[in-house]
């Protein structure tokens, strides 16, 4: 059975019937969520019950939109590792510190869990076709998941754009272009030709879906961490799915009784060339405002007007979070500072949260003790590598080499 009991405006709180094909809400033009009937999911599964089901986000079906006989298209999205990262801790002075890596999804990013649950939705409620904006690793997920479904895609991205995730796209059958400017470019396009085409707008948060393939984070969380909720947690922040869809996996299992006490404080952390939620909220403003010549080589940061601006702004200052803003060199540095001492190669906006901690902890806004997770939502491999040292060539005789190697380490 399905646990949904409307999907739901909210800024105006309009009611929507979840069985239709939806975007925004036809009243106000805002973002819209989907609501659950909490007591009788609680009724349906417990804790126990949850143990015993495979890995992956569908373990939490209840919490999803999906109706009873739905098939999911998946690719083995969720059930990502929460990684303690102990050396990074003590380099820091902290006692508690975990990253959640989600560049172990089927796409190598977050991506895959919302366009996963997004491209289900769709497809169940009759899209014949998406269309999406992407700066990167959407695109790719979009193209993957619809090539799953066998539905066709059309990704339209900046011409910066990373070349593994333009790559992704097109070997998954999606007819990939590419234009001049930033991802709200591609969304003012996306936005005029999908309703000429009849295919289905997958921009950000412009339908209900993909924010319940994002929340699975946060339930997954909270079941890593023993139903515990972490004090701090630090999120890469373009167009800000999951910055709102944690929470609101927090908060549907504090309804239920599954955990309890405060939500965490919420960190966003942008690039310095491309932060509209950091001046939003250091300017007191009730949303966003669009950011003027977008620039950072952290792709997934450069997201000059986000769609949920005021949703986002609601959360970091409901939990007592905050905005940061680092520059590129420190992007890159927080990039090899993680794969130095934990191994772990992130994407740039991954190294921005680490470098965006560094901060903090210098300006005494994290105890030693408190409980921190980064969100580290990409793997770096489809990135360009952050700047290294050039290798080595050995030569000559083997008591040379071993020079040579002692003189290196």
């Amino acid at each position: 059975m399905s646990f949904v009991s409307h999907v739901e405006c909210t800024v105006c709180g309009a009611r929507h019937d979840a069985k239709r094909l939806l975007t925004v809400c036809e009243r106000c033009g805002q973002m819209l969520a989907v609501r659950y009937d909490l007591e009788r999911v609680r009724a349906q599964v417990t804790k126990d019950a949850l143990r015993g089901r495979p890995p992956g986000m569908y373990r939490f079906r209840e919490l999803t939109p999906l109706d009873e006989d739905e098939t999911p298209v998946t690719l083995g999205e969720g059930g990502t590792p929460l990684l303690p990262l102990p050396r990074l801790a003590a380099h820091l002075g902290l006692r508690h510190l975990w990253g959640k890596d989600e560049g172990q999804n089927p796409t190598g990013s977050f991506k895959a869990r919302g366009l996963g649950m997004a491209i289900t939705r769709a497809r169940t409620l009759g899209a014949r076709g998406f269309v999406i904006p992407s700066a990167g690793n959407a695109g790719g997920a979009a193209a993957a998941y619809a090539a799953r479904c066998g539905l066709p895609c059309v990704v339209i991205v900046p011409r910066d754009t990373p070349a593994a995730a333009v790559a992704e796209a097109a070997l998954a059958g999606a007819h990939v272009f590419t234009l001049e400017g930033s991802i709200a470019t591609a969304g003012k396009v996306v936005a005029r030709v999908a309703p000429a085409l009849g295919w289905f707008d997958l921009s950000t948060l412009k339908e209900p879906y993909r924010l319940e393939g994002k929340k699975t984070m946060g339930l997954e969380l909270a079941e890593q961490l023993d139903w515990t909720m972490p004090d701090v947690l630090l999120y890469p922040t373009g167009g800000g799915t999951g910055l709102i869809g944690i929470p609101k996996g927090y908060q549907e299992l504090l309804a239920m009784g599954w955990v309890a006490g405060a939500l965490p404080r919420i960190v966003a952390v942008q690039a310095e060339g491309c932060a509209p939620v950091v001046k939003a909220l250091a300017d007191k403003a009730e949303t966003t405002t669009a950011w003027e010549d977008p620039t950072t080589h952290a792709a997934g940061l450069r997201v000059p007007s986000p769609f949920a601006g005021r949703q986002m702004l609601r959360i970091l200052r409901d939990t007592g979070g905050g905005a940061i803003a680092v520059g590129e060199r420190a992007i890159e540095e927080g990039q090899r500072l993680l794969a130095r001492v934990e191994g772990v190669w992130t994407s740039p906006e991954g190294g921005a949260l680490v470098a965006a901690l560094l901060e903090m902890k210098a300006r005494g806004e994290v105890t030693a003790d408190a409980r921190v997770v980064l969100m580290l939502t990409g793997a770096g491999i489809k990135y360009d590598p952050p700047g290294l040292p050039a290798p080595v060539d050995l030569e000559g005789s083997d008591e040379a080499i071993v020079a040579r190697i002692r003189r290196a380490v």
